[in-house]
């Protein structure tokens, strides 16, 4: 077979798409992972989001569990996930969020992975064109999944000086709205918030999110709260300013006379509080709009979750005594690993965003570094590039905050959930990149 990088039977949008991926490093560097003794020179791989944290104790379980009757070999129960799985994640759900309406089978569609759910919400809100708000810095991945094949406009929100998950950035938002609408004669459909924050691993207050209901209804805009990082909420033992936020799902909020239940819905999944990104198991939150269930019933063949997946997390789910063990110690190793990590960044003289709580990442400025140890450098000269570059010579990935929607220059995101020797030689690696002419 004879490929061709311009073959005419692509579609342009396969086309940009096709050429965008020809240039990614990203498959490149997740092929040729390190081990210090089998693949020394593979790279360190501390840019992607995954909690390696747990993984032997998590496989412990799911070993044990793999018998399955022959009705997981069929379509089961239809695409949006067997009743038996929602009902689980129901009752574990409801032990952990705190709804204030508890969860039914019936408000939750299971999709294969948050990813596709974000695209299936991106699709059901926003016509091509139209809006999705979006603050920055946000997850890198969040631009494709709202825009690659939905067709809808990210729509990114900027804060300037202002802490962006203070009752004063609604006003920011805003300005977003009013600002595209204007420059587009499009409506803004929905406001995507990240909550618990990736990559700031903060929480939203609820008094903010209260706010941004409020503007959402002003607007009929959907609130889209993606809480994949829910149950991955820890102690922060080592700095306190600002002062670490409580998590609090937008579930568990009262939205009488806040902003109409049918415009409010909740992401969650398997990927980050289990560290089971290649389970592929995600879920859409929406207790009070049952034209949008009618719609995901319509395209969720699109995202069916394999039957062992399915069969295998209805077991986990159910089993509250192992989940609530397993959440409890992947917490406190979250907090260990955060210390750890925050006390190597500061004998190095490397400033980080302080104040997290949840998820797995360091905000950090290697921009700044690298301008104090090469003081030639012009203050005019953006220097994130040049230190991605240093990076990926030393073989050690981590997210550039380019792709992150960053207000400044020279910020990275690593993702700090992984063994204390991985994460000890990313660290050693990143510094000697900082220090690279």
């Amino acid at each position: 077979m004879t490929t061709q990088n311009k073959s005419p039977v692509l579609s342009q949008r396969a086309k940009t798409v096709s050429e965008a991926t020809s240039s990614s490093l990203m498959w490149d560097i997740m092929n040729n992972p390190w081990h210090p003794s089998i693949n020394p020179d593979g790279y360190v791989n501390v840019g992607v989001a995954e909690n390696a944290l747990m993984h032997e104790e998590l496989l412990q379980f799911l070993n044990k569990e793999l018998e399955m009757s022959a009705k997981y070999l069929t379509y089961n129960d239809g695409g949006g996930g067997s009743v038996k799985l929602r009902q689980a994640m129901c009752k574990f759900l409801n032990h952990h969020l705190h709804p204030l309406t508890p969860l039914e089978p019936d408000h939750i569609v299971v999709t294969n992975g948050v990813s596709t759910a974000i695209e299936h919400v991106s699709w059901a809100f926003a016509d091509p064109g139209e809006g999705i708000l979006l603050g920055r810095p946000y997850y890198g991945m969040f631009m494709q999944d709202i825009s690659l094949r939905p067709g809808a406009k990210v729509v990114p929100v900027s804060f300037d000086d202002v802490d962006p998950f203070s009752l004063a950035a609604v006003d920011k938002y805003e300005k977003a709205i009013l600002d595209f609408q204007q420059s587009t004669g499009k409506r803004v459909r929905g406001l995507m918030l990240c909550h618990p924050h990736n990559p700031l691993g903060r929480c939203y207050p609820r008094e903010t999110i209260i706010k941004l209901m409020q503007l959402c209804q002003k607007y009929q805009v959907n609130l889209i709260s993606d809480e994949i990082y829910a149950l991955s909420v820890w102690e922060n033992t080592v700095d306190q300013d600002p002062p670490p936020v409580k998590f609090e799902s937008a579930l568990s909020i009262d939205l009488r006379g806040i902003i109409d239940p049918g415009l409010v819905h909740v992401l969650w999944g398997m990927s980050k509080d289990f560290g089971a990104n290649g389970i592929r198991i995600g879920a859409i939150i929406s207790q009070f709009n049952e034209s949008f269930h009618l719609a995901m019933k319509g395209i969720s063949l699109y995202s069916y979750t394999s039957g062992i997946s399915d069969h295998l997390i209805s077991l986990l789910l159910e089993d509250f005594a192992y989940t609530d063990s397993y959440i409890k110690e992947n917490q406190r190793r979250l907090a260990e690993s955060y210390a750890y990590s925050v006390g190597v960044l500061k004998s190095q003289g490397i400033q980080y965003a302080p104040g997290c709580n949840a998820a797995f990442f360091l905000w950090v400025d290697l921009g700044k570094k690298y301008r104090e140890l090469h003081p030639g450098v012009s203050e005019m000269t953006e220097v994130g590039e040049k230190v991605m570059q240093n990076l990926l010579q030393r073989k050690v990935f981590l997210a550039t905050g380019a792709l992150f929607g960053g207000e400044k220059d020279g910020w990275f995101r690593i993702v700090f959930s992984q063994p204390r020797d991985y994460l000890a030689e990313a660290l050693g690696r990143i510094f000697a990149a900082v220090n690279d002419e």
